[in-house]
C-alpha cells in the first residue's frame, strides 16, 4: 500500500487543495472537498499500517439492520416496550458477534432462565454462554 498507493493518494491531496482555489466557498463541492481535507490524515491512514482496512464495509454490513428498521422502531408502543425490544435486539446481535446462533442462543437461555440461580446469571451472558445440551440447541 505504502509503495503503490502512497503516490495516487498524494497526487489526488494535491488536486484537492488545488482544486479547493478554484471553487467558490459554501457550494457542495467545497464543503465536500473541505470535508475531505480536514480529514485526510484519518482517510489515508490504512496506506501507512495494514492492520487498517481501507474502508469500513464489516461495520457498516453489522449495523445496517438497525439503521433500516430505525424508523419502525420509532413506534414501539410505549417508552417500557422500547426498553425491551433493545435489550433483545442487544442480546441477538451480542449472540452473533459471539459466534452463536441468535435462535439457540435465545431458546436455550430462556429455557434455563427460570431456574438459574441469580449468582450465576452471567453464565447466560453471550460472551460466557454454553449451551446446557450441545445437540439439543
Amino acid at each position: 500500500r505504502e509503495a503503490k498507493a502512497r503516490p495516487i493518494a498524494d497526487a489526488l491531496h494535491q488536486w484537492m487543495l488545488a482544486h479547493r482555489k478554484k471553487v467558490p466557498d459554501g457550494s457542495g463541492t467545497a464543503k465536500a472537498l473541505d470535508y475531505s481535507l480536514k480529514r485526510w490524515e484519518a482517510l489515508t491512514r490504512y496506506l501507512g499500517d495494514g492492520a487498517v482496512p481501507i474502508d469500513n464495509n464489516w461495520v457498516e454490513n453489522q449495523i445496517r439492520p438497525w439503521a433500516l428498521g430505525r424508523s419502525n422502531w420509532l413506534f414501539a408502543g410505549s417508552l417500557r416496550s422500547g426498553q425491551r425490544a433493545a435489550a433483545v435486539m442487544t442480546l441477538i446481535q451480542s449472540a452473533k458477534l459471539n459466534g452463536h446462533d441468535p435462535y439457540a442462543y435465545l431458546k436455550d437461555v430462556l429455557t434455563r432462565l427460570p431456574t438459574q440461580k441469580n449468582n450465576a446469571i452471567d453464565e447466560l451472558l453471550p460472551h460466557n454462554w454454553k449451551p446446557a445440551i450441545a445437540d439439543k440447541v
